[in-house]
C-alpha cells in the first residue's frame, strides 16, 4: 500500500483558501459540502503540525549553549 505525499505547506494552504471559498458560497449539496469541510479539517490539522514542527525547530536553532531558546523580538530590516 503506497502512502499518499504530503503536500507542501503553501499547497495546503491554498486548497484549504479554496475549500473555504467553496463553503462560503452556499452553492454546494449538503453531502458534497461535508465532503470539503472534512477535508480542509485535514488541512488545517496538518497545516497546524506542520506550524509546530516548525517552531520547535527554530526553537533548537536559536537555543543558548545550555539548551534554553533565546528570545528577541523580531524587527524587520528597513
Amino acid at each position: 500500500m503506497a502512502t499518499k505525499a504530503k503536500p507542501s505547506f503553501e499547497k495546503a494552504i491554498s486548497d484549504l483558501e479554496k475549500i473555504v471559498k467553496a463553503l462560503e458560497s452556499g452553492d454546494l449539496a449538503l453531502e458534497k459540502a461535508l465532503e470539503k469541510f472534512e477535508a480542509g479539517i485535514k488541512l488545517s490539522r496538518y497545516c497546524t503540525e506542520t506550524l509546530d514542527e516548525a517552531e520547535k525547530r527554530i526553537s533548537l536553532l536559536t537555543a543558548d549553549e545550555t539548551g534554553e531558546p533565546v528570545e528577541k523580538p523580531f524587527e524587520l530590516d528597513a
